[in-house]
C-alpha cells in the first residue's frame, strides 16, 4: 500500500491548473507510480486526490454497498459524485475540474495534506482555520480514538 506524508503549498493558476510539489512527486515515483489521479469531494470542503490504483480500490469497497438501502445508496452518490480522472501535464500540473474547485472554495494559494494514501487539497485559508480547531490536548483525543486509555487528567494524583 502506498503511504504519502507532507503538508505542501502550492497555487492554483489562472487555467485551474495546480503544481504538484516536488516532494509529493518524489514520493511517488520511489513507489513506482504513475502521476494518474481520481478527484472528487473531501468530506470535509477540501478535495480528495488519489492516485489510480488507490481509487480502484476504495471505489471496489464502496461497489460492495446495498444500493437497496436508502443511507448505502446516498453513501454511493456522494462518493462518486464529481469524480473524475486526471492525469498531470509535463510540467507536473493537475487541470482541477471547475465544479471541483467551486465546491471546494479553491483561491490562489492552497494546502495539500498528504497522508495514508491520499491528498487532501484544500483552500489555505480554509485548511489555517480548520487547523485552529484542533483540540488543546491532542493526548486526550488520542486516547478517545485509540480506546482503553485513560487521560493523564482523570487519574487520580499519587497514583
Amino acid at each position: 500500500m502506498s503511504r504519502f506524508t507532507g503538508e505542501y503549498q502550492s497555487t492554483v493558476d489562472d487555467k485551474g491548473r495546480v503544481k504538484l510539489p516536488a516532494g509529493l512527486i518524489r514520493q511517488m515515483e520511489e513507489q513506482g507510480m504513475v502521476l494518474n489521479f481520481v478527484i472528487n469531494r473531501g468530506f470535509e470542503k477540501c478535495l480528495m486526490l488519489y492516485p489510480k490504483p488507490v481509487w480502484d480500490q476504495k471505489a471496489a469497497e464502496v461497489d460492495k454497498l446495498n444500493i437497496y438501502d436508502p443511507v448505502q445508496r446516498q453513501f454511493v452518490r456522494y462518493f462518486y459524485r464529481g469524480a473524475t480522472q486526471i492525469l498531470a501535464d509535463p510540467a507536473d500540473r493537475l487541470l482541477l475540474p471547475k465544479n471541483l474547485t467551486e465546491y471546494a472554495g479553491l483561491e490562489k494559494n492552497v494546502t495539500l495534506f498528504a497522508y495514508l494514501n491520499q491528498i487532501e487539497i484544500w483552500d489555505q485559508k480554509k485548511y489555517n482555520a480548520e487547523l485552529a480547531n484542533e483540540p488543546d490536548q491532542f493526548s486526550e483525543l488520542a486516547a478517545n480514538v485509540f480506546g482503553g486509555v485513560q487521560p493523564a487528567s482523570s487519574i487520580p494524583k499519587g497514583i
